[in-house]
């Protein structure tokens, strides 16, 4: 019997034949397996494009809203619009999580898909078409830009608006809240140079930016002054309120039993060192010099109008009103063309940082920019000029040297006239000045 099959086995006729009959079954196998592989593959990355993609979409609606139905369509309009399988979601999907924040990761969302489909080959062998599933969830996570510029504009406002033949020219960036299509816009002859220009919103490109990369449909740029106001407790506003007047080269020293408009000639020892801190207002003519001691200066529902010289160090100029009810009235601040102003902040304490604050109360003005502070050559902020709820003009013909000056306002419109090559310098580390570094710009990342 061996014999036989041994014969059998070195007879090599028709040998390819028998293999062959004995292994196809194993390739149409093997072929079928793999064309099933290469189409499952792709539906499964499809698939999962489309879920990060609405996962992102649903971040970016929970930013602006968080609720659970506006979340949802947000998600189902981004489906609808990047589902590329060609195969109906199965019943129940997409399913939709609003999670709770972890870490640095906020407003996340979840997003899982499936779909389900047979298979050419692999459906020959399966009683049910195979479940292909793709989970995504996105968040908003810090950014790493730092900004010397931040409009708190949060409505389809443009926030930041550079024109005429201003230049801008800073070591860090500029961001914007608005959530406009032009949330921030270069015009005319202007130069704006930045790290970065970012927003909510969307940016048009052009010419006037020169920056090294823009960055719009951020995360909200939260207000880093948010928990800061004035405690007015503090005031003395009862009976020694003055507005702030000055000749040549005076300083502020008011002996208590004063009131309404004094001209500052007595020394400060009269009030036993101490300055009234409550003023009815600021008003510093053409040709008069004003020089603050160091103190936080409350101007008790009246406005600061800069014509003259004003110089101060280690002081703070807060806009606010001793009325504690909502809609009390708030002063703005305006510094005209041809006056200077030089003022630094106090480094430590509660307005370190901050040369002048409006109280948020302040009434918004329809688009308007009531407050007008102008960057010339012959004067220097080192602090931060807080608006939140106001429009800031910042103009002039700028410094040849770096400052640290940093802008925090509702909306910021710069302007001026840079055509003898000046240009409003912004440096990017002030800490030294006792003013934080604003980092923000959260991003929308997938996290999962």
């Amino acid at each position: 019997m061996r014999k036989l099959f041994d014969k059998i086995w070195n007879d090599e006729r028709g040998n390819v034949l028998v293999v062959m009959g004995a292994t196809l079954p194993l390739f149409i196998g093997a072929a079928g397996l793999a064309t099933d592989t290469i189409q499952w593959t792709l539906w499964k990355r499809q698939l999962q494009r489309a879920a990060d993609s609405a996962a992102i979409a649903g971040v970016y609606e929970r930013i602006q809203s968080d609720t659970e139905a506006g979340v949802k369509d947000a998600v189902d309009k981004d489906i609808a619009l990047n589902h590329h399988t060609g195969i109906a979601l199965s019943t129940g999907y997409p399913q939709v999580s609003r999670l709770a924040d972890s870490g640095d990761m906020r407003q996340r969302v979840q997003v899982v898909l499936s779909v389900a489909r047979p298979l050419s080959f692999s459906s020959m062998f399966m009683t049910s078409a195979p479940e292909i599933r793709a989970t995504s969830v996105a968040a908003s996570v810090p950014g790493t830009d730092e900004y010397c510029v931040i409009s708190l504009e949060d409505t389809a406002t443009t926030g930041i608006t550079g024109s005429g033949n201003a230049g801008v020219e800073m070591d860090c960036g500029m961001i914007t809240n608005s959530t406009a299509p032009n949330s921030a816009i270069a015009k005319g002859n202007v130069t704006m140079e930045a790290s970065v220009i970012a927003s909510v919103g969307g940016i048009q490109e052009s010419d006037n930016w020169v920056v090294d990369k823009y960055d719009p449909y951020v995360s909200k740029m939260e207000d880093p002054y948010a928990n800061l106001n004035p405690n007015l407790d503090e005031l003395d506003c009862d009976t020694e309120k003055v507005v702030v007047r000055g000749g040549p080269n005076e300083t502020i020293s008011v002996a208590p039993e004063i009131n309404g408009d004094y001209d500052f000639a007595a020394s400060k020892s009269a009030n036993g060192g101490d300055a009234i801190n409550c003023f009815s207002g600021i008003d510093v003519g053409p040709s008069e010099t004003v020089n603050l001691p160091a103190g936080v200066y409350y101007i008790d529902g009246g406005n600061v109008n800069i014509q003259g010289t004003v110089t101060g160090t280690d002081v703070t100029i807060v806009l606010t009103n001793s009325d504690s009810a909502s809609n009390a009235t708030i002063g703005t601040f305006d510094m005209n063309a041809g006056a200077s102003l030089t003022l630094t902040a106090p480094t430590s304490g509660d307005w370190a940082g901050v040369a002048v604050y409006q109280d948020r109360r302040a009434v918004d003005q329809a688009k308007q920019t009531p407050n007008k502070i102008n960057g010339g050559s012959t004067g220097i902020i080192t602090g931060v000029l807080y608006f939140p709820n106001q429009g800031l003009a910042y103009n002039g013909d700028g410094t040849s040297t770096f400052v640290c000056t940093r802008i925090v306002s509702r909306r910021v419109t710069f302007s001026g006239n840079n055509t003898t090559g000046n240009t409003n310098k912004f440096e990017d580390d002030c800490s030294h000045a006792g003013i934080p570094a604003f980092e923000g710009g959260r991003l929308i990342r997938l996290v999962a």
